[in-house]
């Protein structure tokens, strides 16, 4: 895929993209089956600005990470805001030669966006060691109920196509991969911000938490 300065044309939805999405990352590793990281090699699929890796990171200390992004300006922030961190961002040409490299791959809210999910579900196999896990969030999908409206404002300012998938085609890329899927809600924990401001996406309140029903995570497992 070509390389973008940003995911989105509009600078406010990159930046307030980690306050978004931070209850969400912290519901993944809460309910991921691995306990114990530290001696695991990670991959972020389509990182944006790290947020995920650095909150990962933090929670649960891995070996090292890479995140990848067609993004080069979300990169540029995201290397700022490693720190001191065993993290690298790149773009995701590099996986081209990282055969069987990693234990771990996530992505949130990515695979959506992809435009050949099979293509995704074969590189995501040559990347990760054999019994390796990815575990893809999203809530972006033909049967969660507000998708019509979301997909319409995404496409309003997004930099690449949104396609229109529903939750099989995510399970059947996978399966012709050769990955086991298995799947689940992903529910963070505790209360989660009604965001003013975002009636576009939640028209009345009690629709952020109808949403729970919708978003999942999949673990999609490697085989040999």
């Amino acid at each position: 895929m070509t390389q973008i300065d940003t995911w989105a044309n509009i600078q406010n939805e990159e930046d307030v993209m980690n306050d978004h999405h931070a209850p969400f990352w912290r519901a993944m590793i809460r309910q991921m089956d691995e306990k114990d990281i530290q001696n695991r090699t990670v991959l972020d699929f389509g990182c944006n600005q790290g947020g995920f890796l650095r909150t990962l990171f933090r929670i649960k200390p891995f070996k090292k990470g890479l995140g990848v992004d067609l993004a080069v300006k979300s990169l540029n922030t995201a290397q700022k805001l490693k720190g001191n961190m065993p993290l690298q961002y790149e773009t995701p040409d590099i996986l081209d030669n990282m055969a069987a490299e990693f234990d771990l791959a996530f992505s949130h809210d990515v695979i959506y966006l992809l435009p050949d999910l099979d293509e995704h579900a074969r590189k995501i196999r040559h990347v990760l060691k054999t019994g390796g896990v990815y575990y893809a969030a999203t809530g972006c999908y033909s049967e969660m109920p507000l998708w019509p409206i979301w997909k319409k404002e995404v496409e309003s300012y997004s930099n690449v196509p949104v396609p229109d998938y529903s939750i099989n085609d995510f399970a059947n890329a996978f399966w012709k991969a050769g990955f086991d899927v298995a799947i689940q809600k992903c529910i963070p924990e505790g209360f989660v911000n009604c965001w003013q401001g975002r009636q576009k996406y939640f028209p009345q309140v009690t629709d952020f938490l109808k949403y729970y029903d919708y978003k999942i995570i999949f673990r999609f497992s490697k085989q040999g």
